[in-house]
């Protein structure tokens, strides 16, 4: 089997643009490090939703004055804010796929990925200064 310069097969090479030759990052690009932050997201997020789904029963009963003084807890507000920001980036991250994988046309595509980003970039700065009002 002959090979290239790169030590890549000639075959393999040969399916490649000649940027993705000389970058070597080929078709994917930046696809295993997208899927490895979908990963680290979700693992993060996996304690911070527990820590929320229980902090909700046990506060069931909780009057306004009583939510607000939970929320303004330091403790409280910081796991808040970073629920907020590894759940709406990976809310974007995972949509950003699935836009990729089935929409065709690339203006259609780039459209919706930019949609999609900004609606979560606003709907989280939305619920982050939420959380700073009443804990600040």
């Amino acid at each position: 089997m002959s090979h290239t310069t790169s030590g890549q097969p000639a075959r393999q090479a040969a399916l490649q643009s000649p940027l993705g030759r000389v970058r070597g990052a080929g078709s994917a690009k930046s696809g295993s490090h997208h899927w490895w932050m979908q990963r680290v997201t979700s693992i993060a997020l996996l304690p911070l939703t527990i820590w929320f789904i229980v902090s909700l029963a046990t506060g069931a009963g909780m009057t306004h004055g009583e939510v607000l003084m939970w929320i303004g807890n330091p403790f409280n507000a910081v796991l808040l804010l970073a629920l907020i920001a590894l759940t709406f980036h990976h809310t974007a991250s995972g949509l950003q796929v699935v836009i990729e994988d089935y929409v065709n046309q690339e203006w259609l595509k780039i459209g919706a990925i930019l949609v999609v980003k900004g609606v979560c970039w606003l709907l989280g700065l939305a619920a982050a200064l939420a959380v700073l009002r009443i804990a600040v």
